[in-house]
């Protein structure tokens, strides 16, 4: 069988090796590295299941590569940073990280994160695409591609991804945010409605909703969220 396959960058010795020490100990593989130049190096060689990144990097800015790794990698992308402040734990999100963990962490809350974040399904490009066409539109989850009735591409990142499929996975339904923080993971609190607030406004924007009147994402005060319109796979 073969193990899942954790990717680590951070500059700080000992908390790689803490960090390669309780992986391996719980079943995974790893891959440590401590300059991004490195990291990215070693994902054109073998892509992981997860990706550890830490923000403080010396030799690139920590969230434009999360960003980067959203829109171009299948990979869970988890934060880890002791930026401990509720803004940069929602902009380390709104660019596509599936998880914050700020230093300094329990090594067995790392695994028990990256356990949570294997036991989502994530797209897989060695399967056939998934993709789903509603309102004109296109979504291919296996490209995180949006795709409009002209051919046009606009890409969305692995997070924005996920609240799309949940979305599309129960049209007219109501979802409440209780129930996305069930369905999608994370912390209940500030920091991760603010989260959800920035990646629903995000792919309105995407699929040119009007802010002030969406016909496909609504918002029910009080309540959550339902998406309205019919949806067909392929």
């Amino acid at each position: 069988m073969t193990l899942p396959h954790v990717a680590i960058l951070d500059d700080e010795p000992e908390i790689r090796r803490m960090l390669v020490d309780a992986l391996e100990e719980a079943g995974f593989r790893t891959t440590a590295y401590g300059r991004a130049t490195e990291f990215e190096a070693g994902l054109k060689r073998s892509q992981p299941d997860v990706c550890l990144v830490d923000l403080g990097l010396p030799d690139r800015d920590g969230l434009a590569l999360v960003h980067r790794l959203a829109l171009e990698s299948g990979a869970a992308i988890i934060i880890i940073s002791g930026r401990a402040q509720v803004q940069d734990r929602v902009t380390g999100l709104e660019l596509g990280a599936d998880d914050y963990i700020i230093k300094p962490f329990d090594p067995a809350e790392v695994v028990a994160r990256i356990r949570a974040r294997l036991r989502k399904p994530r797209p897989d490009t060695a399967t056939p695409a998934q993709v789903a066409h509603f309102a004109g539109w296109q979504a291919a989850f296996d490209r995180y591609v949006l795709i409009d009735a002209r051919g046009a591409e606009t890409p969305f990142s692995h997070a924005e991804g996920e609240v799309l499929r949940l979305f599309l996975d129960s049209p007219n339904r109501l979802i409440s945010r209780a129930q996305m923080q069930q369905a999608l993971g994370g912390a209940a609190g500030e920091s991760f409605d603010r989260a959800m607030d920035v990646r629903i406004s995000r792919l309105r924007t995407k699929l040119g909703e009007d802010p002030k009147n969406p016909r496909l994402i609504k918002t029910i005060y009080g309540a959550g969220y339902i998406f309205l319109g019919e949806v067909r796979w392929e």
